[in-house]
């Protein structure tokens, strides 16, 4: 079966024709050729060198440019303005009791059906000849790929690696495809706690910024039992909502609707993973908040209850430390651009906010995102309707103090002080915190004026 002519770049085609004319034959391997046979652009080139040992493969490579050994002892190599992994077919197996992770080896011996099913699904064990274009489908992936099922490529092998459950996860949600019972089974038999939190993080990462619907990912990770590891999200489940707020059902469900309506809104790089944690985890404190009172289902301080399972989870996670300030700052304040609307917030309340949650890393429009796939993420008829007047006032509210992207700049520095013939010391921190209040108050930016106050006050 052929392919049309794969879009790869010259360079790839040149060092396969001269792995052929070595000898050895060059394939193309992994989520490129699945991507590519979806129609589906993808960068992240793969290749794997049949018929050459370590030695000749490198000693090949040199002629195209300077090689980089990205581990030899696994035959992995990268060459110098070439962004393309390439390696030899490998046997992969797990240690024994006690030992985590795995023993590689590469084995020029291996044909491609035989190194293909080391990989963990049959829709990533396609190859494709950078030269003639044919397919290589030993396993039947690209079946696979027409029927929508993900399918493990080798059920003996599958297991010896946990991070594959999630991985599964965040495939079925990118791809929108459907794990089949028996890969179901087998993952539910993993142990993600053996995984750092690294790699878990980078699974969770793509999930969230790459998924059209995340949620689908979720679900495959409550139907694979894999929730059981993070059990702020798995807490989640069978919580219930006061139906005239939530008629979608329990907090889980409501999670998962969120992150649908969350990920329509990415589209900014720096800003989509803190909004899609934030979407995530704007209610992993209704659980501990979560009672019954007058008739109605209450969650009192679920904003500000969720902060610590938010840091909890992320951390397990390894994730970078300014990441976790945006989420757990978007946590504690999700609920701000409907409260504020609703009591009436004055210019000093948004301008304190805003300084709050710059702090953070946060802005107020990020902030809106959040709340807005909040409010659109239930069954509500404003939702149904995709409204959220609160959070478009709060916006025009937010930009008429001009806090939409930035807190105010302090106008009253400590060189103002010192003009006033004030000595620098501990005693300048507290009059500059009451200018800063002055500030927000009035909205005024003549520091004089300010100061003047501030000094009249004694």
């Amino acid at each position: 079966m052929s392919s049309p002519r794969p879009a790869l770049d010259p360079p790839i085609r040149e060092i396969a024709a001269a792995v052929r004319d070595a000898g050895g034959r060059a394939v193309v391997v992994g989520g490129w050729v699945r991507d590519h046979l979806l129609g589906v652009r993808s960068k992240d080139v793969d290749v794997e060198v049949f018929g050459l040992d370590v030695v000749r493969l490198e000693s090949l490579l040199a002629g195209f440019g300077k090689v980089h050994a990205v581990g030899r002892a696994f035959g992995v190599f990268r060459v110098g303005g070439i962004d393309v992994d390439f390696s030899l077919p490998r046997r992969d197996s797990k240690r024994g009791p006690g030992h985590r992770g795995f023993d590689v080896a590469p084995d020029p011996s291996l044909d491609f059906a035989a190194a293909a099913r080391r990989r963990d699904l049959t829709v990533n064990s396609i190859g494709l000849d950078p030269l003639t274009g044919e397919v290589l489908d030993p396993h039947a992936g690209r079946r696979d790929l027409e029927r929508g099922v993900l399918r493990a490529t080798d059920p003996a092998h599958f297991p010896e690696d946990p991070l594959r459950g999630l991985r599964v996860a965040q495939l079925a949600a990118r791809l929108e495809m459907t794990p089949d019972e028996a890969l179901v089974a087998l993952c539910r038999k993993l142990d993600s706690n053996e995984l750092s939190g690294e790699r878990v993080f980078d699974e969770f990462r793509k999930l969230l910024l790459l998924a059209p619907k995340p949620s689908i990912g979720f679900k495959v990770l409550e139907d694979t039992e894999q929730l059981r590891f993070f059990p702020e999200l798995d807490a989640l489940r069978g919580v219930a909502q006061d139906p005239e707020w939530h008629p979608e059902g329990d907090v889980w469900t409501h999670t998962l609707m969120v992150l649908d309506v969350a990920a329509t809104q990415r589209d900014r790089a720096d800003e989509d993973l803190a909004l899609m944690f934030g979407a995530l985890c704007h209610d992993l404190g209704k659980p501990a908040t979560t009672e019954p009172s007058g008739g109605r289902i209450r969650s009192h301080g679920h904003d500000v209850e969720g902060v610590a399972p938010t840091r909890a989870l992320l951390g397990r996670m390894h994730a970078p430390g300014a990441l976790v300030d945006r989420v757990a700052a978007l946590v504690e304040h999700h609920l701000a651009p409907a409260l504020f609307i609703r009591n009436g917030a004055t210019a000093k309340g948004y301008r304190r906010l805003a300084r709050k949650l710059e702090r953070a890393g946060v802005s107020m429009e990020l902030l809106v995102r959040v709340a807005r796939a909040d409010h659109l993420g239930r069954t509500t008829a404003d939702a149904l309707a995709g409204r959220f007047d609160a959070g478009d006032a709060f916006l025009a509210a937010s930009r008429a103090h001009s806090v939409e992207h930035a807190a105010p700049r302090d106008v009253v520095l400590g060189r103002h002080l010192i003009e006033r013939g004030l000595q620098p010391g501990p005693g300048f921190a507290p009059i500059l915190e009451r200018c800063r209040d002055v500030q927000d108050e009035t909205g005024c930016t003549d520091p004089g004026r300010i100061l003047d106050r501030v000094l009249a006050e004694g």
